[in-house]
């Protein structure tokens, strides 16, 4: 089940993020090609408003699949409430402040951003922030809105809101350039409304009845809002070890072959965040899904979300790489048309030494995801500073001697390649052996989960399975020292449960999935089920007379268990049941 959900949430992950970059791409080929020079420079002037508004909401989704996840996790739905309330809350507050200070000061702004005081360049960099800064809050609100989604199990509308806005403003682009004649401010309110058509299509789903996520006003709390941004610390020491590392290779580009070198840097960095696509969206769905995974407890979750990620790390890093290494003559044409053979000839060999670091990329973006799901958070900034900063940098500098801008190009790959071997040499110490077995990297903690004789685990495909399951439930129950009567009761909750969600929730088609789990905590039982059916929350039927389902399975369950919780997330029935031993 989750080896599915895994591949479902990753596709809507990557599609998201690739259709996002292709949308930044189209901007800048736009504004270099129709608005000339002096256009793309107004526009990377704009860029520090643009990365700020971008920045926090990037930061604030991050800190809400850091810690919501947790709360879904824990099947506390009240908790993840406040979390989806307070990051909402905090994106439009920010996001309506940088709209003000944009239209308030913009005589001033543009000159603070090195435009001058008038002139062309002050006139567009002006246009191009207002225009944009008018889309700032749905900018903000829809990047916090993407992990809602998807612990929602919403891929489809998200994929269908980012596909309307790419749609949106890559025809408003050409609508501005070729007919309007707007200018800078046409394209950054193309980008604006273009935000505001994504927000449109997502939104109906928290206003729907079957949205778990609601917002209330009571619900944004100044502890949750600073909760978020903590859980996203690493997210925040991810993206300031890149910016510093940009800045870093600039420095040892123009130190040894000039602004030539750099621009065809700038071209890569360009094309190789966009390709990344693919890491991007591995670390997302590894953040999510660890988070929930985690607090569950669940070691078996946690082996199936990382072994589906390792096999598709390297289908999705060879197949993209090979994209860029054969199409990198045309992909950096499209950037410097008139650049000069010596600049194309540095990107173009730049380019296909970036994209043999795809692949180790993606898996150190994976275990990045599980390290600050399972609250790792000395580990994750390590790796990340190792992977990130420190290593590339270091022989980006070293191989320009004896290599001179070819050397340089090779800080991608020794980055990720180092990182992963070291992050690998850190686990088979601490196992005390060398092992690619996935065990050694999740390295549980002593304390985590229970030991395999104190679980019981299994998938009931049928009706058929039932009564055997039952069965084995009540052994389990007896030999781990619960009474008779207890035992009984926890094994008649099972066959009840199991057999109602097997009547009533699968289709036809016999694609669902029901697991069961069994733990033995020493003073209590916690029985877990899980199935990818149409959203049930039995509690809600737990006094009705309706024959359908049976309510009196669910009512024995009310019996049974001393504690009961239920959600449903990433399209997933999650009930948990903790039974006091001796009961």
């Amino acid at each position: 089940m989750i080896k599915k959900l895994t591949k479902q949430m990753l596709l809507a992950q990557v599609l998201s993020v690739l259709t996002t970059s292709i949308c930044m791409l189209v901007d800048s080929l736009v504004i270099g090609r129709c608005l000339g020079v002096g256009a793309v420079a107004a526009y990377g002037l704009s860029n520090p408003i643009l990365l700020i508004i971008g920045g926090i909401g990037s930061i604030l989704s991050a800190g809400v699949q850091a810690s919501c996840s947790k709360s879904i996790g824990q099947g506390l739905l009240d908790e993840a409430n406040k979390g989806y309330a307070s990051a909402v809350g905090t994106a439009l507050g920010v996001s309506t402040f940088f709209l003000l200070f944009v239209i308030v000061l913009q005589n001033y702004v543009p000159t603070w951003m090195g435009a001058g005081k008038t002139g062309e360049l002050f006139e567009s960099t002006k246009g191009y922030l207002i225009g944009f800064t008018i889309g700032a809050p749905a900018c903000m609100i829809a990047l916090v809105m993407i992990p809602f989604l998807q612990m929602a199990g919403q891929m489809a509308l998200l994929i269908s809101a980012v596909v309307a806005m790419t749609v949106t403003d890559i025809a408003l682009d050409l609508v501005n350039a070729y007919f309007l004649h707007w200018g800078l401010f046409g394209m950054g309110l193309a980008s604006a409304l273009s935000y505001y058509v994504a927000l449109l299509v997502a939104i109906w789903y928290f206003f729907s009845k079957k949205s778990i996520f609601k917002f209330k006003l009571r619900n944004v709390i100044l502890a949750k809002i600073g909760e978020l941004f903590k859980s996203a610390v690493p997210s925040v020491f991810n993206i300031g070890t890149g910016v510093v590392l940009v800045f870093l290779i600039n420095k040892i580009l123009m130190s040894i072959s000039g602004s030539l070198a750099v621009a065809a840097y700038s071209v890569i960095t360009t094309i190789g965040n966009a390709s990344n696509c693919i890491s991007t969206g591995v670390y997302g769905v590894s953040l999510t899904l660890t988070g929930i995974l985690y607090q569950e407890e669940d070691k078996t979750g946690l082996k199936d979300l990382l072994l589906t990620f390792m096999p598709r790390c390297l289908i999705m890093g060879l197949s993209v790489g090979a994209v860029l290494i054969a199409g990198a003559p045309f992909l950096v044409g499209l950037f410097l048309p008139e650049g000069g053979q010596a600049s194309m000839q540095m990107a173009v060999t730049g380019l296909r030494i970036y994209a043999l670091g795809l692949v180790p990329c993606c898996i150190n973006n994976a275990f990045k995801g599980y390290l600050q799901g399972s609250d790792r958070i000395r580990a994750i900034v390590n790796y990340s500073l190792a992977e990130g900063l420190l290593v590339p940098a270091l022989f980006a500098f070293g191989l320009s001697f004896p290599f001179g801008t070819t050397g340089v190009w090779f800080y991608f790959v020794i980055g990720e390649v180092l990182a992963l071997l070291g992050f690998s040499i850190l686990k088979w110490k601490r196992a005390h052996k060398v092992s690619l077995s996935i065990d050694t990297y999740l390295d549980f903690k002593p304390y985590f989960g229970v030991k395999p004789e104190d679980m019981l685990e299994f998938d009931v495909k049928s009706l058929q399975e039932v009564s055997e399951i039952a069965e084995r439930a009540e052994e389990f129950c007896l030999e781990h020292g619960q009474t008779e009567i207890t035992s009984k009761y926890v094994a008649l909750c099972i066959e009840e449960m199991t057999s109602n969600i097997i009547s009533y929730g699968f289709s036809n088609r016999g694609k669902n999935s029901l697991s069961v789990r069994v733990q033995n905590k020493g003073d209590r039982l916690v029985i877990r089920f899980r199935d990818d059916c149409r959203a049930f929350d039995p509690l809600s039927y737990a006094f009705k007379k309706s024959e359908e389902p049976d309510v009196s399975g669910i009512r024995l369950m009310m019996k049974v268990a001393d504690e009961v919780r239920y959600t449903y997330s990433l399209n997933l029935n999650n009930l948990m049941l903790v039974v006091n031993g001796g009961k």
